[in-house]
């Protein structure tokens, strides 16, 4: 384990990617719907009549909109490039509902350059192991003022401030064997220092059997809160290995800090037995792994969404990740991009992935630098007849078929249907005989002419209709 110097003495918070919640209430159930389909087909139904949520649900009413530093800067964005998208966000998104900000992983190490991971990198850490920003990248941090000053001034944007993290404790902390605040109890006695991330060495997990494991969640998510931290993104918690220990740890240190923090889970795919567990203790979790902009990882992300679009209700949502759209790979060279790139979507491909989101009511995180946001991907992410399918209520119906995936969402706010081409030919399609006339072309914001019942998908594209 690492034993490097630590610095630093003010609040702080511990970091990468997901989160994860605990207050268990007996049984939540997998929404189910009302009517299926036929045995050939693959198919997905969920109403919103079930029953209500706890507490925490009421904190995220429909899927989280926002901007994420990952996808354009890796683990190296600075508070000047975050402070730059904040505004623009701000200023263009929050109009159509984009409102949270969020600094991905490695805030907490200073000379991070890229999306690259140092093993056993030095990290910032305060008198009782609790990360915090690195002052040359976020110099509003000095002075151990943490993130408090960094999310003043997001809120004053009309933004909520979100914060990568990742599970468990740092190994710094343990090596040094640092105490924990409030607590009787040293990092290094409830450490599990067999449980570790494969992919980075920051971190170990907690001995969730030991007696002081909670007093870590506890006193780390009192720091998060006092500075004000709104989302909280904990990462290597969902898959490979599902820790629900450790999540139940988060969800009550969460429900005890005094402080409405939304929760998500990463990274994907979670397993789908847990979901009644993931519904009980977070706000959303991964349905995939890091996704990026290639047609294999969309077209098998529509079949993700589709399997778990059951377990989709108000404060519990499958993510499906960030939509990796504009300009993208600034410092970041995963994903097989070799760095700054436009995405590689087709434009085709682009409407089919924010018809699939938005039918299926994934959280909707930007990942490009929005600097350089060009105005066909601001119509694109801000169309008000696709973003309402987000938040209306009715009976959600999928359907897959070799061609693609349909979906219908019929209630009193109206009937809506969409087809997404899976396929590399056109596809005809027709609207379903039970439903209206398709009155409405959504992403065109035009009127159809009346009787429209037939239409043509494109290849890798999608159509999106309201029929009432």
């Amino acid at each position: 384990m690492n034993a490097m110097a630590s610095t630093g003495n003010s609040p702080d918070l511990a970091g990468r990617r997901g989160f994860v919640r605990a207050a268990v209430a007996g049984g939540l159930a997998a929404v189910a719907g009302a009517r299926g389909f036929a045995a050939a087909d693959a198919s997905a139904t969920l109403t919103d009549t079930a029953e209500p949520g706890l507490p925490f649900h009421a904190w995220a009413p429909t899927p989280t909109l926002g901007w994420n530093s990952w996808d354009a800067f890796g683990a190296s964005i600075t508070e000047a490039e975050y402070l730059d998208n904040a505004r623009i966000l701000a200023e263009r998104l929050l109009p159509s509902g984009y409102d949270l900000a969020t600094v991905d992983i490695q805030w907490y190490e200073t000379g991070a350059r890229s999306s690259s991971y140092r093993p056993f990198a030095p990290l910032e850490l305060d008198a009782f192991g609790r990360p915090q920003p690195a002052v040359d990248r976020f110099p509003s941090a000095a002075g151990g003022r943490g993130f408090a000053p960094l999310a003043a001034q997001v809120h004053r944007l009309g933004l909520r401030f979100g914060v990568h993290l990742m599970r468990g404790i740092p190994r710094q902390a343990v090596g040094l064997e640092l105490p924990i605040a409030g607590s009787r109890w040293h990092c290094h006695e409830v450490a599990d220092p067999g449980s570790t991330c494969a992919w980075n060495t920051d971190m170990c997990g907690v001995n969730t059997g030991h007696p002081g494991a909670f007093d870590w969640y506890r006193a780390w998510f009192a720091r998060l809160a006092e500075w004000g931290v709104d989302f909280v993104k904990v990462d290597d918690i969902a898959a490979p290995n599902y820790h629900a220990g450790e999540v139940e740890l988060i969800r009550r240190a969460i429900d005890g800090c005094g402080r409405r923090i939304v929760l998500s889970l990463s990274p994907g795919p979670a397993a789908l037995e847990q979901g009644v567990h993931l519904q009980a203790h977070a706000n959303q979790w991964r349905v995939c792994n890091d996704f990026w902009d290639t047609w294999p990882q969309l077209r098998d992300n529509l079949a993700n969404l589709v399997k778990w679009a059951p377990y989709a209700r108000a404060g519990a949502w499958p993510d499906a990740d960030m939509l990796p759209v504009g300009k993208i790979g600034l410092r970041n060279f995963d994903g097989g991009g070799h760095g700054e790139r436009d995405t590689r979507f087709t434009r085709d491909e682009q409407v089919l992935m924010l018809t699939a989101w938005t039918c299926a009511r994934s959280p909707l995180i930007l990942g490009n630098d929005l600097r350089r946001l060009d105005d066909w991907t601001l119509r694109l992410l801000t169309n008000p007849e696709v973003l309402a399918l987000l938040r209306v209520p009715g009976l959600r119906e999928w359907r897959s078929t070799p061609q693609g995936h349909r979906f219908v969402c019929s209630g009193s706010a109206g009937t809506w249907a969409a087809w997404l081409n899976t396929g590399e030919a056109p596809w005809n399609v027709r609207v379903p005989d039970d439903a209206p006339d398709a009155r409405r072309d959504c992403w065109a914001r035009a009127d159809l002419p009346a009787g429209t019942r037939s239409l043509t998908v494109p290849p890798h594209g999608a159509r999106l209709v309201r029929c009432r």
